[in-house]
Parts: C-alpha cells; structure tokens; sequence
C-alpha cells in the first residue's frame, strides 16, 4: 500500500500526518486526473487566453493512488498549453481545451478512458470537437495585434468545457467577439457561456453578457454553476460571482456574491456532496493570473446580500485589497504581500463535506513559482496533507477518475410565439419586497434597461477616444458599458407587473415614482431567453424570500395579459438611445443657456451650460458632472472601481444632486437634507425658469442612466477628428445595438 508522509502547511508545531491509499478507496476512487503544467503568467485572472507568458509543455495525466504510478495520457500535446477539463458521468470520457501554440486559439478536445485501469481507449487519439471560425484568418489579420505586442485574440478561443446530462457540453468561448469594457487598449476580449452537442455540432449562445464567464460545472440538480463576472454602475474589479441556469439557458439566477467587494473573484464554484445549497470556490484577485487564492465555503440559506454565508477553509489566507494577497502572522495581525509568498490554493473539489483535494503552493515560493504547486488532501479547517508533486512541473486541477450519479435533464417551458418574436415575459410579485423606506403605492412603473457589450469591430485603430478604463468613452467616469432603454411599464397598486421584455439581452430594471424617478436601479442584469416566462418576487429578493400573493393567486398583474412596453411622456418610442446631446442639451438650450454662458459664466455661479464641444465631450456636461461628483462624492469620482455594497433607495442618481429637485419647484424632495436646503436655494434664484415635464423628464433619465453622454459605440469622439463625417453621430436605436458600425469609420 502507498503511503503518502507530509508535513502541515503552515503549522506552529510540524507534525507528520500519513494517508493511505485506501484512505481514498474509501471516498469511492483510486485514481486521480490532473494536468502537469508551468504556472500560468497572464496578467488578470481571465486572461490566460490572451497574454498567458508560461513556458508550454506538460501533459493530463493519471495518478494511481495505489502505487504513485503518473501516466501521460496525450504525449502528442507535450507541446502545447493544456486548459481546464472536465469527466463524465460514467468516466469514460475526458474533455477538455487545448492549444498547440501561442499564436493559435484553444479548441476543446475529448478521449476515451478505462476507469478502471486509467488507460486511454480505443484509437487512443483526442478528438476535435472545436474548430476556428470560418473567418478565422480574417479576424486575425484585423484584429489579432495590439501595441506592445500583445495579442487581442488569436481569433476565437474555445475553453473551459463540461459535459452535461443531456449529453451536450456547456463551455466559454470568444466567439461572441465583445470586447472587456474596462481595457482602455482593448487587448483584452470576452468569453461567456456557450453550449453544443457531443459531437461538437450544434454551437450555440447561452448568455450575452458584456464580460467574461468561466468554469461552469453541474450542480446536483441538473443546473450549470458559473462564474459570472458583471459591472453595471458598480464597481468593474468586482463582482466575479456564482450564478446557476438551466442547461438550456433558462431560469439563471445568483447564487452568491452579487454584494461583496473582496474577495474581488469568486471563481471553480462546485457543490459540496449531501449538502443543499453548499459550495466551495476560490476566492482570487482580480489583476493575478492563474486565478490562484484561498478556499471559501458558501451556505446559502444564511442572508447572500453579508459575508455572512462565508467560512474560509483556509482562514490564514485571504485577498483584502486588489493585488497580492494577505496572510495572518503568528502575531495575529494581517501582512500584505504582494509576492504571494506564502500558502496559496487553487482548484478545490470536495470529496465530501470534510475534505477536498486541491491545487497547492506551500509558504515560501512566489506565486509565479513553475513547479511550487502540487495536489493535496485538505481537509474542512485547512489542514492540507500532501498527495503528489513533480519537481519540474506544477499539478493543477486534481479530480477524481471515478462514474458519478448524472443529474436530471432540466429544461423550461418556452411560448413558442413569444421565442419567434425574441421575447420572453417576467412577472414581479411585489416590488416592494426588499425595497427598504419606499410607501406603498408610491412606485407606479418600471422602466426597461440594457446593457450592450461593446463589439470587436467597435475597436479603434488609435487610442484617442479613450477615457480612463474606456476605449470607447461613453461617460466621465460612469458608465463603462453602453445603456439603451426598451421603455416603461406600469405597476399595480399590489405592486405587481407582468410585462414584456427582450430576450437574448443583459436586461435590468428600475422601479419608478409618479415622475418617472428611479427609486431604485437593478445594478445585476438577466439573459432572458426567447418564449421564457420568469418570476421575481422584488427588489434586492434573495433565494429564500417567499413570492407574494402567488398561492392566493392575488397577484393583480397575472388577471391580465403581459404589458407591452410604452414610451415615456415625450418620447417618440419606447425604444431609444440615451444621447445627452439629444436628450439633455436642447433643453438646456431653450432654458438655461441664456443665462449660463461663456459671457455670464462668473455671475451664474461659474457654470456655463452651452453645448460648445470639449476634447471629448461638451461643455455644459462637464460642467454639470463636476458638481455632480461633488454631490455625489467618491462614488462617482473613483468610477465605481471596487464598490458593490447595496444601495438603498432614493440613494443616488436623480435623488443623490439637486438638479431635478431645483428645476422641480420642490416636487422632488431628496433624502439628504444638506441638499434639500441646497435645492431650494437654487429653486429660488431659478423660479422663472419653467420646464415642461417631459423636459425636466429628459434630465432625470440622463441622471438615472448614471450620467451616460454617447448614446452608442459608434462614431469618432475626439475632437481632433471634428472634419471626420462620422465625428459623434447620434445614430438610430437599431443601429446602437448593432454588431457592427452603421456605416464606415
């Protein structure tokens, strides 16, 4: 019998530990899977794809925990990069994503294994169930090169796979072509979720989301569990969180995380056996590769919006800023390190409810050490035990070669009528449930948002319209992701809605009082699917919280048939961009510039309102965003960089400055009363300025798309292309959603 002898890592007192081979007979296995690979060198935790700098090499191989016999499985792939892999059911198969050199894209691949003796099967050869896009060369040529030799793409990458009990495989994938919205150079690009059948026909979409997804895996009951990366007016280093859907891309819902700012990364969440609603994941920073940090277990039945649910399995590790990480001293005080010189983690799989195998660098190495990672034992307070290392080569991602109950095959209902129109319909119980301090009745409609990922072919060729993390600058600090609005709809006296919304979008809500003001902004966002019928019970709901009204079936909004979107007061569409030039300027221009000009600047308080273009926006809209950072503070002035904390009503937006509280004549009383006494300073000195609703109407839903200026992707920004025809367009809502430019720049 083989006997594995170590030492605890990060003990006070050394102490031998032994494990005997039976000891994971006894878990139901006696071989491992794993890759044996250099440490990854990326610079962010999702860029392995893009600028990953490791040595290739390495191999999947088997270890048998009987004798410690390693056998290489794919020796005609030594001399490429392997990816992440996944087993199936029956474990006789093995898939995963690999790439033969630095220059070309990962494709994902499948084997046929024995379980019972960790040999290869039939032919022995890997089979391609990827390939790159038709235009592949042509993608490469327009996009593939970035300054400093970075690569943008290598075309398209195909990764993380997964099988799935329908007999398809969930994986991630660039095909989408968006790029990441808060890389200024634009060398970074997307992967979200994608499905195909077993054979690797039949790609399709699952999600649309504007960042990247990673490492989905099956739940017990037949869900995909993933990570979702998602910034919409929060904070863009955060949140990375759990989130689950069906197989077929319905009912996708948070897990956990959508609230917490550190650990910036909560990535390789998995269920932990005979616990309901228990899951390990690691938790990483954002700006290290190799997605390597501290073991976290999650109980969801605890309150998601605290850390609360939250135990670190290894509690001496943890990532309290953004980069490096933070170890606990004998002295119980909290050392920073940037060198990750101390014990790090990657890749938990739990075996149970009490032990895990892991990927794991013992104190004293750096994080980027090649070889310093190897599998071990850990078990629920941490303590790891070793089970195999290599010294040449690191061992990542150890998982069990052993048949697995396969979940159910999930799928939902779909209208056939409203998937041939790209529509699905959502019904909200009570808005008001988790809606803190809001009278009821107060809230009369929802107003229907997006968030649109930016596209490969928005890149520019030069860096000039670029703006902080924006290569594409659409706000002064705000907005990273593009926002449009599909309109509004109304909300019974229950508070309840049953409404129309677009599928296949990253869609979210604000619920709106009688002058069209958002009480409240869904910072998270829903990929709705065609001919999908979905239920939330309110705002900031948890998994937890019980639907209202349902089983009464009192819920006034299902005793008639789904709104259709309408327009707001003064608008010609429910359809529409949001255009400061078009939308807020005019109005400024027939009431306020008269006053507030570049004459009367001094007199008028030092603020000028024309609409004079800047360097890359105008005048009267940095004039106004530098008060309103000053109302608004931080928040605003640090472009939601970290913070995802939870926002309580009437909290910001149009209720956070006082300008629609001036020009309201005090309809609209904000909460904070340094300002309401400020507003009404300002409503004296303007009381004959006189704006008509659907005016004073254009400037709140500016205020509440977070101060949004370019109402598309599209069109040259910096004024030093002002003879350029396509110099700041404001283009059609078709043509803002459109993949590709309206027409050429």
């Amino acid at each position: 019998m083989w006997i594995f002898i170590v030492t605890v890592a990060g003990s006070a007192e050394d102490k031998e530990w032994k494990i005997h081979g039976d000891t994971f007979s006894k878990l139901g296995f006696d071989k491992i899977v794993f890759v044996r690979r250099n440490t990854c060198t990326s610079d962010h935790y999702y860029t392995d794809h893009v600028n990953d700098r490791s040595k290739p090499g390495g191999n999947m191989c088997v270890l048998n925990l009987q004798d410690g016999e390693v056998t290489e499985l794919l020796p005609e792939m030594r001399g490429g990069w392997l990816g992440r892999f996944d087993i199936s059911f029956d474990a006789r198969r093995i898939v995963f994503g690999w790439k033969k050199s630095a220059n070309e894209g990962y494709r994902i691949y499948e084997i046929d294994i024995d379980p019972s003796t960790g040999k290869l099967m039939g032919s022995g050869q890997p089979r391609q169930l990827t390939f790159p896009a038709k235009n592949e060369a042509e993608l490469v040529k327009k996009y593939g090169k970035s300054r400093g030799g970075q690569y943008y793409h290598h075309g398209t990458d195909d990764m993380h796979p997964c099988y799935l009990p329908d007999g398809g495989i969930v994986f991630v994938s660039t095909r989408c072509q968006h790029g990441i919205l808060c890389n200024n150079d634009d060398v970074f690009t997307s992967a979200i979720l994608y499905r195909m059948s077993g054979d690797g026909k039949n790609i399709r979409k699952l999600t649309n989301s504007s960042v990247s997804e990673s490492s989905p895996c099956v739940m017990t009951d037949g869900r995909i569990l993933y990570t979702r990366w998602e910034y919409i007016d929060k904070g863009h280093i955060g949140a990375k969180c759990l989130w689950a859907m069906k197989p077929d891309g319905t009912g996708s819902v948070e897990i956990y995380g959508n609230d917490i700012s550190y650990p910036p990364t909560f990535i390789y969440g998995r269920p932990i056996p005979n616990k309901a609603n228990e899951y390990v994941f690691l938790g990483t920073p954002h700006c290290f590769p190799n997605s390597i940090g501290t073991v976290i277990r999650v109980n969801t039945t605890r309150n998601i919006r605290t850390r609360e649910p939250m135990t670190y399995m290894t509690p001496g590790v943890d990532i309290r800023t953004e980069k490096g990480f933070w170890y606990l001293q004998p002295s119980g005080e909290w050392k920073h390190d940037n060198n990750g010189s101390g014990p790090l983690f990657k890749d938990p799989y739990p075996l149970s409810d009490r032990l895990f195998l892991v990927s794991h660098k013992p104190a004293g190495p750096k994080w980027s050490d090649a070889t310093a990672y190897g599998l071990y034992l850990m078990d629920d307070s941490g303590k790891v035990r070793l089970v195999h290392n290599e010294p040449s080569l690191s061992c990542w991602q150890p998982y069990p070669l052993r048949a697995r109950s396969k979940p159910p095959v999930l799928s939902s209902p779909v209208d056939p009528g409203m998937a041939k129109k790209k529509q699905a319909v959502c019904v909200v119980t009570d808005v008001y449930h988790g809606l803190e301090n809001v009278d009821r009745g107060t809230i009369k409609y929802i107003r229907i948002l997006e968030q649109v990922p930016r596209p490969w072919s928005a890149r520019r060729g030069h860096n000039s319209d670029k703006y902080g993390k924006a290569h594409v600058v659409l706000s002064r600090r705000t907005v990273l992701g593009l926002k449009v609005q599909w309109g509004i709809v109304p909300v019974e006296d229950d508070g309840s809605a049953n409404f129309v919304v677009p599928a296949n979008r990253n869609i979210y809500f604000q619920v709106l009082d009688e002058n069209f003001l958002a009480v409240q902004t869904e910072r998270s966002y829903v990929n709705y699917r065609p001919g999908e019928t979905r239920a939330c019970i309110g705002c900031h709901e948890t998994p937890n919280s019980a639907p209202t009204g349902l089983s009464q079936g009192t819920v006034k909004a299902l005793k008639r048939a789904p709104s259709t979107p309408m327009s707001q007061p003064g608008d010609a569409s429910p359809q529409r961009t949001l255009h400061y030039p078009a939308d807020v300027q005019p109005v400024l221009d027939r009431h306020c510039v008269k006053c507030h000009n570049p004459k009367k600047k001094k007199e008028c308080g030092g603020l000028d309102l024309s609409g004079t273009p800047t360097g890359l926006f105008s005048v009267s809209y940095e004039s106004l965003m530098s008060r309103i950072e000053e109302q608004q503070g931080a928040r605003l002035k640090e472009g939601f960089k970290e913070s995802v904390d939870y926002l309580p009503a009437r909290s910001s937006f149009s209720f956070g400055t006082t300008l629609v509280a001036m020009l309201s004549k005090g309809e609209v009383r904000l909460p904070d009363e340094k300002l309401v006494k400020r507003a009404a300073e300002l409503a004296e000195k303007h009381k004959k300025v006189e704006l008509k609703p659907e005016e004073l109407l254009k400037i709140s839903t500016w205020l509440d798309a977070n101060c949004q200026f370019y109402g598309s992707y599209w069109g040259h920004r910096n004024m030093r292309h002002k003879s350029n025809p396509n110099f700041r367009p404001n283009v059609s809502f078709k043509q803002a959603l459109s993949s590709g430019p309206p027409n050429s720049r």
